[in-house]
C-alpha cells in the first residue's frame, strides 16, 4: 500500500492527499477548481510553480528555464515534478494562484 501524505495549500487553506508516488499537481487537480492551469505536466512550462514551506520531498527533472538552481534551493519547484516524502505545506508561486484565491464551492477540504 502506498503511503499518503497531507498537503496544505496555504493560499486557500485547503488540504489534499497525495501518495508518495503521485505528483502534487495531480493531487491539487482533485480540488476541481476551474481555472487551475495545467500546462505540459512534464516540468517544462513553469505554470505549476509552488514554494514548499514545510516538509520533506523529492523532485524529478525540471527545466532550468522555469526553476533556477537558486529558486530550487529555497523550495521553489514545479508541482508536476514534486513528490512528498512527508506531509507538506506549500504556497503557490505560479499562475495557479488566481484560481486558488477564489473561494471553494464547498469550503476548505480537510485531509
Amino acid at each position: 500500500m502506498v503511503e499518503k501524505f497531507s498537503v496544505l495549500i496555504e493560499d486557500s487553506g485547503e488540504f489534499v492527499r497525495c501518495g508518495a508516488d503521485d505528483n502534487v499537481l495531480r493531487a491539487m487537480e482533485v480540488l476541481g477548481r476551474k481555472g487551475i492551469p495545467v500546462g505540459c505536466r512534464g516540468g517544462g512550462c513553469g505554470v505549476c510553480k509552488v514554494r514548499v514551506t514545510a516538509g520533506r520531498y523529492h523532485t524529478r527533472k525540471m527545466s532550468r528555464a522555469c526553476v533556477s538552481e537558486a529558486e530550487e534551493a529555497v523550495g521553489i519547484v514545479l508541482a508536476c515534478k514534486l513528490f512528498p516524502d512527508s506531509d507538506l505545506e506549500l504556497k503557490v508561486e505560479g499562475k495557479m494562484l488566481k484560481a486558488l484565491k477564489r473561494p471553494a464551492v464547498d469550503g476548505p477540504r480537510q485531509a
